[in-house]
């Protein structure tokens, strides 16, 4: 019996390194990109019936793993990151966000950047003195409304 997410997530690693798959393998399987389809297998998306069906059949999980898979999770929990990629991007945010958040005031006015209606693109970018990591984030603007 499975008691949580984190559990699936755990399984959906093991048979990913056993069985040597590759998160573009499985977001071409699922149809959408390796960014988000990515984020689904490690927790943080839900996954339709179809969807979870495809994840389930590439890692071999059990009927139980695939309906978690279409339980809505509890998102960004896990407080300030130890692993140091997810800290150098936490650093990032925390020693950029304000003028990140400046910038985008003042282009566009009081608001957020969506995380709903978003997109992430990762891309190795070749450089000369040593290749570089190209993220591009796209979210859509939502102003604050008066009332």
């Amino acid at each position: 019996m499975i008691s949580n997410r984190d559990e699936v997530t755990q399984m959906i690693l093991s048979a990913k390194v056993s069985k040597g798959i590759k998160w573009k393998d499985v977001a071409t399987e699922v149809g959408l990109s390796k960014e988000w389809t990515t984020a689904a297998c490690l927790g943080q998306m839900t996954l339709n019936k179809e969807q979870a069906e495809i994840v389930g059949r590439m890692f071999e999980l059990t009927d139980e793993a695939v309906a978690w898979l279409q339980i809505v999770p509890s998102k960004g929990t896990g407080g300030i990151p130890t692993d140091p990629l997810l800290y150098r991007l936490y650093e990032i945010v925390s020693v950029y966000g304000g003028s990140i958040k400046e910038l985008i005031h003042e282009e566009f006015g009081d608001g957020i950047m969506s995380a709903i209606d978003f997109s992430l693109d990762i891309q190795r970018e070749p450089d000369p003195k040593g290749d570089r990591v190209n993220m591009v984030m796209s979210g859509k603007f939502l102003p604050y409304k008066s009332y």
